[in-house]
């Protein structure tokens, strides 16, 4: 069954931005031009993907409003004679079709992914995380998209990272099957390094078949009362093959202060208008 919905997640509190988002969702800071939950829709989009679910929470109402249509703007642009930011506009409101679903609880991303579960049905989808933002030439999605229709099992993307991170992300035993490509065996949520069975971590992207929810509704919550969707996939791996994917490109991880700031820096020097006078800028500061 081709994929065809995507679960976007955007409920959580953004707490390493306070105080800044005490009034302003952490998905709608700015990465250039965009908010940092835009790269996550165009990659969906970009990927062939139909549907987007957003998951959000009290006080994200920023979020519905931008992908929204604002008449009242419209008409100042068509008044004004901006006819190409009125034709950004109606085009960020046309990009996809999306619905929105509350989490009323932040008790984990497998919380928020089991909120879904009636708006998914019974049919595989993507998850993406937007604070994961992936700067590549093929989107990370559609990569990972073309090894499930190859093999019709659940793929996670993962990376390699230092073994003193292990304690930071799911982290997988992995069997080789073919380049950038591992069967799952085990997965284990934030190990100390000296138990993590590999380098290998799972980033913000994933593609799930239906069974998940029946897997996450059985799952324990960790430690600080949240469902991982890692430890809902380890009790998945007893009924279903689970693979990972190396994907291709720089992830940027926006959901740290200092990642939001390298973020901006490293797409803003590939940026055509704002990238040579940005980098001459920097090396003045040097």
């Amino acid at each position: 069954m081709k994929v065809r919905k995507a679960v976007i997640t955007a409920g959580g509190w953004g707490t390493r931005f306070l105080p800044l988002t005490k009034s302003q969702p952490k998905e709608m800071l700015p990465l250039i031009d965009k908010p940092i939950i835009q790269y996550a829709v165009a990659e969906a989009i970009g990927s062939g993907i139909e549907q987007i679910i957003l998951v959000t929470a009290l006080g994200k109402n920023a979020i519905e409003d931008y992908f929204d249509r604002s008449f009242e703007l419209e008409y100042l642009l068509e008044q004004k004679g901006e006819t190409k930011l009125l034709k950004r506009m109606r085009a960020l409101a046309n990009m996809a079709d999306i619905c929105y679903i509350r989490q009323k609880e932040q008790r984990g991303l497998g919380h928020a992914i089991l909120t879904t579960r009636e708006l998914v049905g019974e049919e595989p989808c993507a998850v993406l995380l937007p604070d994961d933002v992936i700067d590549s030439k093929t989107p990370a999605l559609k990569q990972m998209l073309k090894v499930y229709e190859e093999h019709k099992s659940n793929v996670i993307a993962v990376e390699r990272i230092s073994r003193q991170d292990t304690v930071s992300y799911g982290i997988i035993e992995p069997e080789p099957l073919a380049d950038r490509l591992y069967r799952v065996l085990s997965l284990v949520e934030k190990p100390e390094p000296d138990d993590a069975p590999s380098d290998l971590g799972i980033v913000g992207r994933y593609i799930l078949t239906p069974e998940i929810f029946a897997a996450l509704k059985v799952t324990p919550p960790g430690k600080k009362g949240e469902i991982q969707i890692t430890d809902a996939l380890q009790l998945l791996l007893g009924r279903q093959e689970v693979l990972a994917y190396e994907f291709e490109g720089i992830r940027h991880d926006a959901g740290t202060p200092l990642g939001w700031l390298k973020a901006n820096l490293a797409l803003a020097l590939k940026h055509p208008e704002i990238g040579p006078e940005l980098k001459e800028y920097l090396s003045g500061l040097l």
